[in-house]
């Protein structure tokens, strides 16, 4: 996904529990269609753990004639993780990859020194009415990884581990948690977790990152006597383990975190970098031409912004 100038997510106020550091209130604006939630990075907020970058896409129905068309644009210094609760969306990418995400499967793009991709309804949902809804992330690469070279890797739901216990089952998207493992590989240590909650239902999260947050997708959760609804981002205090606890129609809820950066990150646009001169060198190549092409896509593309 490209990023565009959306509005600041909004602060939220001191809490009864102190496991809770930040609410972050994420400000919506439209995008070809349907809304999309901003929830990383803020003016309080840069990071959590590599997480850059967290929009929430949807839940929207697109209307007969409508679809999802970003146009091919570039990345650096970061990888993109898009992973979708319902529709579907066809990448393509500079190196040549071509194939369509479904819900649950992760495609995890590694822009590395550049990479160029672009996201479209599939050919078969166009003129229909067809839902999309889901998450777009960007983990930033430690210094060592900014410069290497990019890659793409798509993992099936089927292949990621599930948990269930008391009342609470989901799926590791990346990282470790209950005792279990995902097969995605990535750059850091990083934690995301797809959590389901049924009325009731209780989920012990551990202080095993250094930094966690839980974005809420539906429902209500409490924690420590405070209740928590839909689209509100709970950053939590290092070192504290919590529990969450669905509320009376349960809830789903997204954990994501891991270890800080070792250095600061700069973000302009789509360009993700530990130094300010390597965007601006994005920048140029990008105005210029030189980043590649997208095979089966080259007609159009994202032109660099003005102004942001």
């Amino acid at each position: 996904m490209s990023f565009f100038p959306g509005k600041d997510p909004l602060p939220g106020d001191t809490f009864a529990s102190d496991a809770i550091e930040q609410l972050i209130i994420p400000r919506s604006s439209d995008i070809g269609g349907f809304a999309v939630r901003r929830a990383l990075p803020t003016a309080r907020r840069r990071l959590v753990g590599p997480f850059i970058f967290f929009d929430r896409m949807g839940p929207a129905l697109l209307r007969a004639g409508e679809a999802l068309d970003v146009k091919p644009h570039p990345h650096i210094g970061l990888s993109t993780v898009t992973y979708l609760f319902d529709g579907e969306i066809k990448h393509r990418d500079s190196l040549g990859t071509e194939l369509v995400i479904e819900p649950g499967d992760i495609n995890l793009m590694t822009a590395g020194r550049g990479i160029v991709h672009s996201e479209r309804t599939p050919e078969k949902l166009r003129g229909k009415p067809h839902s999309v809804s889901g998450l777009q992330t960007w983990l930033a690469l430690p210094d060592q990884m900014e410069e290497i070279d990019p890659a793409f890797a798509h993992t099936s739901k089927d292949a990621m581990p599930m948990f269930e216990a008391d009342g609470a089952s989901g799926r590791v998207v990346i990282g470790s948690t209950a005792g279990l493992s995902s097969p995605v590989r990535v750059f850091s240590d990083t934690l995301y977790v797809d959590l389901t909650l049924e009325p009731g239902g209780r989920f012990h999260f551990e202080a095993d990152q250094e930094e966690r947050a839980a974005y809420l997708l539906s429902g209500e959760v409490e924690i420590a006597g405070d209740r928590f609804g839909p689209d509100q981002l709970l950053i939590f205090r290092p070192g504290d383990a919590l529990t969450l606890v669905g509320g009376a129609q349960g809830a789903h809820v997204m954990l994501f975190g891991g270890a800080a950066m070792a250095s600061k990150r700069h973000i302009w646009w789509n360009f993700v970098s530990s130094s300010k001169e390597r965007i601006e060198q994005a920048k140029e190549e990008w105005r210029t031409g030189r980043f590649d092409i997208v095979p089966g896509d080259e007609e159009e593309f994202v032109p660099l912004p003005q102004g942001i």
